[in-house]
């Protein structure tokens, strides 16, 4: 992934070592930040979907922050880093 087109972020998230019910995601991201300083709390986990990239995977996932605005954030395994896909539009959830 590009760092241009799709910038690091730095995220506070929990890695599910073991089954349990309040952690529904093996990786679920609580809060993030981008490089230009600003701070989102993720207050809802919309979307979350896995895809195989070469030996590694990417954990995709539509967040609604606190402030009612929705990220599409991806978790990149083989470098261990999180990227910003893009700020996405509420209105596209047809199935609510």
């Amino acid at each position: 992934m590009s760092e241009e087109k799709y910038p690091p972020i730095n995220v506070l998230n929990v890695v599910r070592g073991f089954a349990n019910p309040s952690l529904r995601h093996h990786i679920t991201p609580y809060r993030f930040e981008t490089r230009k300083g600003e701070k989102h709390r993720i207050a809802q986990i919309r979307q979350v979907h896995r895809e195989r990239v070469g030996k590694g995977f990417h954990y995709h996932y539509v967040v609604k922050t606190d402030s009612a605005r929705y990220f599409h954030l991806v978790f990149d395994t083989s470098t261990i880093s999180w990227k910003m896909v893009q700020e996405v539009d509420e209105m596209l959830f047809f199935n609510e």
